[in-house]
């Protein structure tokens, strides 16, 4: 009977965020703010990649020369 008497575990500071989130923004701002996000994190996708693209073409030109 002990184990019934168990707390059931926090929720997440991901899930506690989200909820006061929804408390404190309309439906609009959280995806405007979901989508600038995504933005954000596509755009630091493309500038790793744009990086690496720099070095490898670096590396070429310096092999061939």
């Amino acid at each position: 009977m002990a184990a019934a008497n168990r707390p059931t575990a926090l929720p997440s500071v991901s899930h506690a965020l989200r909820a006061v989130e929804s408390l404190l923004l309309g439906g609009g701002q959280r995806t405007a703010r979901r989508n600038a996000w995504t933005a954000v994190l596509e755009d630091r996708r493309r500038a790793k990649d744009r990086v690496e693209a720099q070095h490898v073409l670096e590396a070429v030109s310096g092999r061939t020369s």
